[in-house]
């Protein structure tokens, strides 16, 4: 069997910059709630698509925020797509799927959370993580852990990890460090691109392992001059490129209860049809073809 695992928050905020406004009867404005519905009701609709989780960001901060005082936050979230997020999870388990909201954590250490879990079982053919979020890389093993962004229809493997980002999964959150990651709000070194990261990181894997002398580095990628330059911002920086590490590393201790069993989608509950006429949109149980 496979397990697909969802980024909720990712797939909530493309709808709500996708998928058209739609008020409900009330007047709240519903389309990106509305709009993530249809695309997991067409999720497990799919032949092959049996297990299935959905993490949420419950609230945007989370311990990262403790640890940087620069981490994206909720500030200039549109108030119209903040309003959804408890109604998204509603929706979404009322659909009948597993719902991860993260308060402490974020939805993404919930994702890696459940892969710690269930990528021993000797039942699970393959995970597949939902979502083209670059933190989610480092999760990738093989073709037996892959993501998938389901918009562009592109599976990130081992191999594309690789290609794509020059660098294997288990360094992609040094990668992040060193180049940093504007939506997630921390700066990475200056000077540091996407290039020269890849080439060191290449050759030394991790932060740690980088020396501060550029003799050693080895790395004919890059130039002697701006091998220097590059050891020298590391070495002034060393603290914040591994704080920053830090924050790009899933965190994988988030306490799910669920076992395997429990992410087989069985069917939407009944609540569902109230919920949907509620926001102004009766056809999509209309399309339900699984009910509990």
């Amino acid at each position: 069997m496979k397990i697909h695992l969802v980024d909720g928050t990712y797939e909530l905020f493309r709808n709500h910059f996708g998928a058209p406004p739609k008020k409900a009867p009330d007047g709240r404005e519903v389309g990106a709630t509305l709009g993530l519905l249809r695309s997991l009701l067409m999720l497990v609709s799919t032949p092959g698509v049996s297990h299935v989780a959905c993490a949420f960001d419950h609230v945007i901060e989370s311990f990262r925020n403790d640890l940087f005082a620069g981490y994206k936050t909720g500030a200039g979230v549109n108030p119209v797509l903040l309003g959804q997020f408890s109604l998204a999870e509603e929706a979404v388990a009322a659909l009948g799927i597993v719902v991860w909201p993260m308060v402490e954590f974020e939805a993404d250490d919930a994702l890696a959370s459940a892969v710690r879990r269930f990528e021993r079982n000797k039942a699970v053919e393959q995970i597949v993580l939902c979502s083209p979020d670059k933190d989610l890389a480092q999760l990738v093993s093989g073709n037996r852990i892959v993501c998938w962004d389901r918009r562009r229809d592109i599976v990130l493997d081992e191999a594309a990890v690789l290609e794509k980002f020059g660098v294997d999964p288990h360094s992609i959150a040094d990668w992040l460090a060193l180049v940093g990651d504007a939506a997630d709000g921390y700066p990475g070194l200056p000077g540091w691109g996407a290039k020269s990261a890849s080439a060191v990181l290449s050759r030394f894997e991790h932060i740690e392992k980088i020396p501060d002398d550029a003799r050693s580095w080895d790395v004919k990628a890059i130039a002697p001059g701006r091998a220097t330059s590059l050891a020298d911002t590391l070495a002034h920086h060393r603290p914040e490129a591994l704080l920053y590490k830090r924050l790009a590393t899933l965190r994988q201790d988030v306490p799910l209860q669920e076992r395997l069993g429990d992410l087989q989608w069985r069917g939407a509950h009944s609540s569902l049809k109230a919920l949907v006429k509620a926001l102004g949109d009766e056809r999509i149980a209309a399309r339900v073809a699984q009910w509990r």
